[in-house]
């Protein structure tokens, strides 16, 4: 198959809809494919603008969820992607100039999240219904282009550092680039429009289909309480108790209590799953539940510098009886190659707290 051909089959595979009826494995392994596909003919300048140019594509789906443009696209549209949608729809509905509409409508459809009929009429896509207000992913957008204004300052952190890995939390590249002394999610506390974007993100379980810990964990076995009255699972830092409510619809007549901890603000902004029992809690205080059967830690760890993750895990061992467990639940590099979205996930912890998403070897060694 010569070049020509290959372009062809991959234009009549793209439009022709039959990827709307492959299950979620197939359409893993595609997307891979495909993004291997895609990286094979660029050239340096090809990849070197779509870095460059990556920002401005991620403020331009900013801009139309701040505006609510997406909701707006779904009331008009009504569920009909087939339908028309004028600017003028738009920007009368969420009270914007149509000239500012029109371009930021048009960029979207650049990115393929609209499709664009005329100078002024589009069509949505799922891509589009995907950026709505009720959902995850348009919380995700607000967190994360927040981001941009920390890390566009790192090479000067580095510079003033003497290019220096980061391993104190209260002298982060945050907290150079932002001018304060206060730690992220102290920060974090004093915007509540990216607080309650990053709640509503975290809380979500979007993009955790994968298997839970309780199904590849011999619970029956190894996690049980004597009577109801015992703690079988403590949550730490467990926001808003997403893991323990899957952990109790899964085991509903497990004997013993569930506790969800983290600190009360957190707490107070989520609605409490059913059979779970929330508690204020720092996790460098005190626990304050002893002889729990079971601690779970998700994804906190790797917010953390090495010294400070051996304070958290000593409050815990001093709580814990000789027959508690320590349940951790981490994402682990590998020591080489490791994928994009994971070294995208380093770069985060380094910059906002000074710590790492770890391997093996950087678990053992600290």
């Amino acid at each position: 198959m010569n070049i020509s051909q290959l372009v062809q089959s991959i234009d009549t595979l793209a439009t022709a809809g039959q990827l709307n009826s492959i299950d979620e494995n197939q359409r893993v392994q595609l997307y891979q494919a495909c993004s291997k596909l895609r990286a094979a003919p660029a050239s340096p300048l090809d990849r070197t603008l779509e870095l460059l140019f990556s920002g401005h594509q991620a403020m331009a789906v900013r801009l139309g969820v701040d505006l609510k443009l997406f909701d707006s696209i779904a009331r008009h549209s009504a569920g009909d992607s087939e339908k028309f949608i004028t600017v003028s729809q738009i920007s009368g509905d969420i009270k914007a100039d149509a000239k500012l509409v029109r371009r930021i409508m048009r960029f979207l459809a650049s990115m393929g999240i609209l499709k664009q009929i005329s100078r002024d009429e589009f069509q949505s896509t799922s891509f589009a219904g995907a950026y709505v207000s009720a959902s995850p992913l348009s919380a995700a957008v607000v967190y994360f282009t927040h981001f941009h204004s920390i890390i566009s300052r790192l090479p000067q952190y580095f510079e003033d550092k003497g290019w220096n890995n980061p391993e104190d939390i209260d002298d982060s590249p945050f907290q150079a680039a932002m001018g304060i002394k206060s730690r992220y999610f102290d920060y974090l506390k004093t915007k509540p429009y990216y607080q309650d974007a990053f709640n509503k993100f975290m809380a979500s379980s979007y993009g955790r289909e994968g298997k839970k810990w309780f199904e590849c964990f011999p619970v029956a076995g190894l996690l049980c309480a004597e009577c109801p009255s015992d703690v079988l699972l403590v949550d730490i830092g467990g926001c808003h108790g997403v893991e323990l409510e899957a952990f109790h619809k899964k085991f509903p007549d497990a004997p013993g209590r569930l506790i969800l901890q983290d600190l009360l603000h957190v707490i107070e902004t989520g609605d409490l799953p059913a059979g779970v029992e929330a508690q204020g809690y720092n996790f460098f205080d005190e626990q304050p539940v002893k002889g729990a059967r079971a601690y779970y830690l998700r994804n906190v760890l790797h917010d953390w510098p090495d010294e400070l993750v051996l304070k958290i895990l000593g409050r815990i061992r001093e709580a814990m009886a000789a027959e508690s467990l320590l349940l951790i639940e981490e994402r682990v590099l590998p020591e080489a190659n490791i994928p994009l979205l994971s070294a995208l996930g380093d770069m985060s912890m380094m910059v906002l707290f000074a710590a790492a998403e770890r391997t093996k070897g950087d678990t053992r060694a600290s």
